[in-house]
């Protein structure tokens, strides 16, 4: 359901009427707001330390109030114990991460190597699908020493254009995720490049934390606008980052860091995005996780009256 229906039907279902304790629409909505962020809540699969079976992994993440999980793909997982687990509780599986794309960029100067990866995300959209969900987050290239910034670009874009009618059979979009690869730093870039290939099932996984190490979210929100498909949500502190050490910026918790939420939030808002998060932090056992998930509810409502 998108911004608009929830407020709609909420007002709609709020009925003002004197002397009967009934709440205003507006209260309703207010209530209501205040109670459920309008962006759903995940976390990847790997951030689970608990020593359970599927199912009971499944259960726990929804009584701590995640609305879905993200899985990696191609993986070892049992499909039917998932999938019993994702009707049995309710926790939905709102995508998955490709997980050769480190391995085997799709900028590797060896054809086998980006084959490896075209390959891996032709079973992570099948994966996919049979999951229930809606998108394949995929790192688009890298560039180093080895591979330049052209190459990368032009071999990322070519390896990617084959993925789609495998895109199209299933129906499943692929989210290209900002990560620290020296590839696509900048927002406009970022929307080129996607841009010039023009399919509508291929946008980008914004992960708001990666960016501040050089730039601002609410910046690449701006611009990304409708590309984006789903959100990472991490924290990052420049301050650790001067003091410790580049990765040491990502050592701190939701809301400590130096993302200003009130401003991302007002960002989103503003693009109209409605859809699902993802917590991609140091996860751990039931408590840690359940710090997460009450810390994403902080940020979800940062800014927000």
């Amino acid at each position: 359901m998108d911004r608009r229906t929830f407020i709609k039907n909420t007002a709609l279902g709020a009925t003002v009427v004197a002397g009967t304790g009934l709440v205003s629409g507006t209260e309703a909505m207010a209530s209501a707001t205040k109670a459920r962020p309008m962006i759903k809540k995940s976390l990847k699969w790997g951030m689970v330390n608990e020593n359970l079976s599927i199912m009971d992994k499944f259960k726990m993440l929804k009584d701590l109030g995640f609305d879905g999980v993200e899985l990696d793909s191609p993986n070892d997982l049992n499909p039917k114990e998932v999938l019993a687990a994702r009707d049995k509780t309710g926790l939905e599986i709102p995508g998955v991460v490709n997980s050769l794309h480190w391995k085997s960029p799709l900028s590797d100067p060896d054809p086998k190597k980006r084959e490896a990866c075209v390959k891996s995300m032709e079973t992570a959209l099948r994966d996919c699908k049979l999951y229930g969900g809606t998108t394949v987050l995929l790192v688009p290239g890298v560039v180093n020493d080895g591979i330049t910034y052209k190459e990368a670009y032009e071999r990322s874009q070519a390896e990617i254009r084959k993925l789609l009618p495998v895109a199209e059979q299933t129906g499943i979009k692929i989210a290209l995720e900002n990560v620290w690869n020296n590839f696509l730093i900048s927002p406009i870039e970022a929307a080129r490049f996607v841009d010039e290939i023009n399919h509508p099932l291929l946008g980008w996984y914004f992960d708001v934390g990666n960016i501040l190490r050089y730039g601002f979210p609410a910046h690449w929100i701006e611009v990304l606008d409708k590309r984006i498909m789903k959100l990472d949500i991490k924290e990052y502190s420049l301050k650790k980052q001067q003091e410790e050490g580049l990765w040491k910026g990502f050592e701190v918790e939701l809301m400590d860091g130096d993302c200003n939420w009130p401003a991302v939030n007002k960002a989103l808002e503003k693009i109209g995005y409605s859809g699902w998060a993802s917590a991609e932090v140091k996860g751990g056992d039931r408590k840690r996780l359940q710090t997460i998930s009450q810390k994403m509810d902080e940020v979800f409502k940062a800014g927000v009256v």
